[in-house]
């Protein structure tokens, strides 16, 4: 592909879902969950296992510092040696801890908010960005207004293992199509089906690989991820969002021969109004979902309500 600016403006016009929903809708495709989805989602918990798909928040994790990501400082301001030797000030041999932590909110397992990311200087819904996020934040889409929403029926693609089958690795700028989508789905068989208000978590096993050999440029490095091509399959399906276990869900290096930057999140977010997770865990739901032979499960993932946030870490955890 030689034009972005040409492509993402013919895919922005087609998937676009402005009005869908009404002129002040905040949430977008996560309107496409609704309490006969939730309750779907509640049947789906068999045997009430329970898995974190969060990576850790601490100083080892994946940034290096690009666009002022640095990884969580952790510090504590009471600690036990404080309760020990009676310096906290309070009577009767009464001690505890406590602690604070400074981090992006975008440094680990996390939601990107509708208000993330523009297309041309617009933001979800037609709006101009600069009335949506200013100084004071998001003050339209703040990912507050996802907190009792992200709650429905997960279908995990293991795309790593069904494109790899001994590494269960996909490679850096390996671009997943609609047709390995759908070539997935056919091989996990029906319990990997996707539809309206599902999400979609998509294993690519680029996790999987930085854990053993380090993060190297995990986070804003080369990646596998989903083609810019894949765009109508998500648009199609009607999902309600995507996450994956790379740094940016798309591709990376990005697919034309033209200077380009994360073309798909351009017309996802803004346009399509699809809210996607990055940096997820997807490794142990893989072993899980493979022994059992069933790909979906009930995925409770509501972010920490920061108001006026344009993403939020999530601890998401799928329930089986």
């Amino acid at each position: 592909m030689t034009d972005p600016e040409g492509e993402i403006a013919r895919a922005a016009g087609a998937y676009r879902n402005w009005g869908r929903w009404g002129e002040d809708d905040v949430r977008g495709t996560l309107n496409f969950i609704d309490v006969a989805k939730r309750i779907e989602a509640a049947h789906l918990v068999r045997t009430g296992t329970v898995i974190s798909l969060s990576q850790r928040f601490d100083t080892n994790g994946p940034q290096k510092g690009w666009r002022r990501r640095t990884n969580p400082v952790h510090t504590m301001t009471d600690t036990g040696t404080d309760a020990e030797r009676g310096n906290q000030g309070f009577p009767h041999g009464f001690g505890g801890a406590d602690d604070v932590i400074t981090m992006p909110l975008q440094c680990s397992t996390q939601w990107d908010g509708l208000g993330h990311i523009f297309d041309h200087g617009i933001a979800w819904n037609g709006r101009h960005a600069g009335d949506v996020v200013t100084s004071e934040g998001d003050l339209v889409t703040g990912i507050e207004h996802l907190a009792d929403v992200i709650v429905s029926r997960g279908v995990l693609l293991d795309l790593g293992r069904h494109l790899e089958h001994e590494s269960g690795e996909l490679s850096d700028g390996y671009a997943i199509t609609s047709e390995d989508l759908d070539s997935c789905i056919a091989a996990q068989g029906p319990t990997s089906e996707v539809g309206r208000g599902d999400i979609l978590l998509v294993r690519t096993g680029q996790l999987t690989r930085a854990r053993r050999d380090g993060w190297r440029d995990y986070a804003g490095g080369d990646a596998p991820g989903l083609s810019f091509t894949a765009a109508g399959w998500l648009h199609r399906k009607e999902i309600a969002a995507v996450a994956t276990d790379t740094w940016g869900f798309e591709v990376r290096p990005n697919e034309f021969i033209s200077p380009s930057f994360q073309p798909l999140h351009q017309v996802v977010i803004p346009n399509m109004g699809l809210t996607v997770g990055e940096m997820w865990d997807l490794d142990r739901l893989a072993e899980v979902c493979a022994v059992e032979g069933r790909y979906e499960f009930q995925l409770v993932a509501p972010p920490l309500v920061i108001t006026g946030a344009v993403g939020a870490p999530v601890n998401p955890s799928a329930m089986l």
